[in-house]
């Protein structure tokens, strides 16, 4: 963060310092765990479902917090306030003002985090980068990540997330981007927005945000995508669109996957070409990596630059894509952060490529958060899975069990598919059929807990386990 005062943070924040001297200056972050404070951080005290931040002041400021924001009065001092996500929204405002670094901003209904993750070490090869750690992309993640810019950050990149209509358009006003990415409107989230139409609207609050294009404001704009594409005439800002159509400003060509799922493609922008060999799983990072590339160009770099940064970028944040070789033969990806009928579709189908030869087995959670639409998406997919000949498939928890009856339904189905009830039943019975050489996906949402399997299967396999390279 730059560096303030005390008072000058109090002031911003309209708190109230309370023993702490008011001219000791934060140098460092601004933290909510006390685990993770370092000298110069401030840390701020938050009341969450599990624990109160509060207990854990006296921790922080051993850790080197130069103070605390609270939201009562503790014995170790502290700046209190009356709310402390507006606290550390008004003061990542303050602060993001104060800033020098061209400010992008991503957001879609899936592929949000893996096109930071590339964009980020894109751009890191011209200057100090900063972009949010994990999933850092609500009314929380983001001031957090707008917090970790100083005075030498050359590029922050910003996640958006919504959960409604007008969420996106507060966290633009947090830290106003000068370059805005769409990458996709989806099905996620359908059960809270209620329409894809509605999604769209939440998802263009970012281009609405963007400067003009005299004031040098850019929306990257997914071609592929007609309903991103029709935010076009939602913006001020100039259009660049990015994706596979041959009419895309910055396109990817003649696109291959090798047998590791792992996609090769000629980049093409107005400046010229390159070769791109992604270390990423998944035909689906394709648009992200393009469109990652369409906002890297319009930071300055080259397309050489940016296709050479696009080859070395590796995967970032954890359970997404993550391909582990457990031994025998045996490859575990586990996609298990979250899940929605696109990525699911994806993901089927870099199993699909990444098992030729081979037996091929997907446990599969549910999909929250589709509303009245859930039933029909997960039975679609169990189908889906049966078409693209996936070995067996185990459909895990009773929200997820319409994939098991999908699959029975599809006509070539001979008993590939079954339902178990829980995660316990679900890694019982994935020991019980794995054999050597075999391919292993599982996914879910977030909510469906499917990290647990793909820990169990690592762990069952210690000792000859390794992470797969770059991946």
């Amino acid at each position: 963060m730059i560096a303030l005062s005390v008072a000058e943070i109090a002031a911003i924040v309209a708190g109230e310092v309370v023993g702490v001297d008011p001219q000791s200056v934060v140098t460092g972050k601004v933290e909510f765990d006390s685990r993770r404070v370092h000298p110069g951080d401030l840390f701020l005290a938050i009341v969450g479902e599990h624990a109160d931040g509060h207990r854990f002041a006296a921790d922080a400021l051993a850790a080197g917090a130069v103070a605390v924001m609270s939201t009562r009065e503790i014995e170790t001092g502290s700046i209190v306030v009356a709310d402390p996500i507006a606290a550390i929204t008004a003061l990542a405002r303050a602060v993001a003002r104060r800033l020098s670094a061209t400010i992008v901003a991503v957001t879609g209904s899936s592929g949000k985090t893996s096109t930071k993750d590339l964009l980020a070490q894109i751009l890191s090869r011209k200057g100090s980068t900063v972009a949010p750690p994990g999933s850092f992309n609500n009314e929380l993640g983001h001031p957090y990540t707008v917090l970790l810019a100083d005075e030498s950050t050359e590029f922050l990149i910003l996640e958006a997330s919504a959960r409604g209509i007008g969420h996106i358009a507060h966290l633009v006003q947090i830290a106003p981007p000068r370059i805005g990415a769409v990458l996709n409107v989806g099905s996620a989230h359908l059960g809270e927005f209620g329409s894809v139409a509605a999604i769209a609207q939440a998802k263009g609050e970012l281009v609405e945000g963007l400067p003009s294009a005299i004031d040098g404001g850019v929306a990257v704009l997914n071609a592929d995508d007609p309903t991103v594409m029709a935010m076009a005439a939602r913006t001020a800002a100039r259009v660049v669109t990015a994706g596979e159509s041959s009419a895309a400003d910055v396109r990817a060509a003649q696109i291959e996957l090798d047998e590791g799922g792992r996609a090769r493609f000629t980049l093409v922008a107005p400046s010229g070409s390159a070769q791109v060999e992604l270390r990423v799983v998944g035909e689906h990072q394709v648009s992200n990596a393009v469109i990652a590339a369409a906002v890297a160009l319009e930071c300055g770099l080259g397309v050489g630059e940016v296709a050479a940064g696009l080859s070395q970028a590796v995967a970032r944040s954890s359970w997404r894509m993550e391909v582990t070789e457990l031994g025998d033969g045996i490859t575990l990806v586990n996609d298990a952060y979250n899940a929605n009928p696109e990525s699911m579709r994806a993901a089927l189908k870099s199993l699909a490529i990444m098992s030729r030869g081979r037996r091929s087995i997907a446990v599969l959670g549910h999909m929250a958060e589709l509303g009245r639409d859930s039933t029909a998406e997960h039975d679609a997919l169990g189908r889906l899975a049966v078409r693209y000949d996936i070995s067996q498939v185990i459909a895990v928890g009773e929200p997820a069990r319409p994939i098991a009856h999908g699959a029975a339904l599809e006509g070539s189905w001979n008993g590939e598919s079954e339902w178990v009830d829980d995660v316990a039943a679900a890694i019982e019975r994935v020991t019980q059929l794995i054999e050597p050489g075999d391919v292993v996906l599982v996914k879910g949402s977030r909510s469906a807990g499917m990290e647990r399997v793909a820990q169990a299967l690592i762990e069952q396999h210690e000792g000859t386990a390794q992470a797969v390279p770059g991946v």
